[in-house]
């Protein structure tokens, strides 16, 4: 079933006050559309600043592709004021373009050239359109533009003093890894909950295949639509954000160091796919930036990332070798349709809770062939995570368990971490979430895609999308700022205009010779 965690709850129970000043961040990525749900082709709106500096507001793959960015926030509620105030700010700065409420792309025209995200003429800028040409030329465009939320989550300092014995930051920062790397091993084994609970893109545009042949066998709709009964998060199947050609490189999460040397070895390592394209075509244009397995480290795709704040010029892996650990990302939440932000509490308090599960429970060390068997439970639970009977397979081995079972096992932990949160907030916030998600099991109806899914059958993709687009548009127009003030948001896109220009001022080296010296 699941690991026998009693003995670290009852611990958790009696140092409550070790789990006060939890780190929280969010990134959402949404694209912008017209009004009839097209992609926009309009440039980033200059109104809203610089997107290589600015501090909240940029774009991911492309140049339509926003993504917002909080800073780290111990408050659940400031933070998603916070989230929430740079949505305002961003959709009266967007004309009649909307924001698109959902993970999978709006209505995408046959062969539309999708624009790479421009970040100006410095080295930094251009490296990094020139990345995101090679995420084009090598996995296509459409995997690119599928939006998602990420949620960044630090335990306190006080957590590792009391369950790790570490003194501080620097001389524990091993033992501190080595909890993260067991948070993570955890999420790997049982973090196809999230999607079976927030999925929320059963469905896609049949105009996102342009007209390639799926092996998946969709309901197709009058209006174009591609739906799997059962399916929670197409998103994180093989038709969304993933990348076969990763999964043998044999990165695991047992220590620090082998995850950084088998991550930095796929950075050195030639790909023959790669090179028959090669860096540049006849007339001298970049096609990528290397020919090797992953162009730069955020190229491994994986639902969850061991992180640390680098500082300039560091790379992701340089500074978890210089600091450890001090954070994770996880990158397996859909946007959220039924929030104007695409994120809500419940689904903040409930990563909350599963984080610090995966933390106190025992989680033996992964091989990488352990890692690729729980991939096959992620997939039944993307693909028919609702299916009536479904199971999941434990370990390697031939033994199933009703999903059911397991998911309600689970919540009775996570019941008791969330009385312990409550007790410390004088609240019961966390156990309403509890409460609430675990009728899930017995209802899948109850789940966000099912949910999701009924509205989609009865309007279509088009339909839903521009109806939740236009209501959250007028919604955030209408609200005032919370947290942040128009003064601020001015300040800070005029500040990051005067930091792209100093940097582009201070490029000494060629494109050619910049990027030499990165690899």
């Amino acid at each position: 079933m699941i690991p026998d965690v009693s003995q670290a709850l009852a611990w958790l129970e009696a140092h409550p006050g070790a789990l006060k000043g939890i780190g929280r961040g969010i990134e959402r990525e949404t694209l912008r559309v017209r009004p009839d749900g097209h992609l926009a082709t309009t440039r980033h709106p200059s109104s809203l600043g610089s997107t290589l500096t600015h501090k909240w507001i940029t774009t991911d793959f492309a140049e339509a592709l926003l993504e917002f960015i909080t800073p780290v926030d111990q408050d659940i509620d400031h933070l998603l004021a916070f989230l929430r105030d740079i949505h305002r700010h961003t959709s009266r700065e967007l004309g009649e373009e909307r924001m698109w409420p959902m993970s999978m792309p709006c209505i995408i025209e046959p062969g539309q050239d999708i624009e790479l995200a421009q970040y100006g003429s410095s080295n930094i800028g251009r490296m990094k359109t020139l990345y995101r040409q090679g995420l084009k030329n090598r996995y296509g465009a459409l995997m690119q533009v599928i939006s998602g939320v990420h949620y960044n989550f630090s335990l306190p300092l006080s957590f590792w003093q009391a369950w790790a014995g570490v003194e501080d930051a620097e001389s524990g920062k091993d033992a501190i890894s080595d909890g993260y790397l067991r948070l993570i091993r955890n999420y790997y084994r049982f973090g196809w909950i999230i999607p079976y609970l927030f999925g929320a893109s059963p469905a896609i545009c049949s105009s996102f295949l342009q007209g390639k042949e799926s092996n998946l066998p969709f309901d197709r709709s009058e209006q174009g639509m591609l739906s799997l009964p059962y399916a929670t998060s197409l998103r994180l199947s093989d038709l969304g954000y993933t990348n076969k050609s990763q999964s043998n490189l044999g990165i695991t999460f047992n220590d620090l160091p082998g995850y950084i040397k088998a991550l930095k070895a796929a950075i050195k390592t030639p790909s023959a796919e790669f090179a028959a394209m090669g860096v540049k075509d006849a007339n001298g244009d970049w096609l990528q930036l290397n020919t090797n397995v992953l162009q730069i480290e955020n190229e491994l795709y994986a639902p969850i990332r061991p992180k640390r704040v680098t500082r300039s010029g560091e790379a992701p892996s340089d500074a978890l070798l210089r600091g450890g650990i001090e954070y994770i990302e996880v990158r397996s939440l859909d946007i959220n349709p039924f929030s104007a932000i695409g994120v809500d509490a419940n689904q903040v308090r409930f990563l909350d809770l599963f984080l610090i599960w995966c933390t106190l429970a025992e989680a033996p060390d992964m091989n990488s062939d352990e890692l690729l068997c729980t991939r096959k439970n992620w997939n039944r639970v993307i693909l028919e995570g609702r299916k009536p009977g479904q199971t999941i397979g434990m370990g390697c081995g031939d033994t199933e368990q009703p999903l059911v079972d397991v998911g309600k096992a689970l919540f009775r932990d996570l019941q008791r971490v969330a009385e312990t949160l409550d007790g410390q907030n004088g609240e019961n916030h966390y156990q309403q979430v509890c409460e609430r998600l675990v009728a899930s099991f017995d209802d899948p109806d109850l789940t966000y895609s099912a949910r999701f899914l009924q509205s989609l059958k009865e309007n279509g993709i088009a339909g839903t999308g521009l109806a939740l687009a236009e209501q959250y548009r007028q919604q955030l127009n209408e609200e005032p700022l919370e947290v942040l003030s128009a003064e601020q948001f001015a300040e800070e896109a005029r500040r990051s205009q005067v930091s792209q220009q100093q940097i582009e001022e201070s490029d000494t080296l060629s494109l050619e010779e910049f990027l030499k010296d990165k690899g």
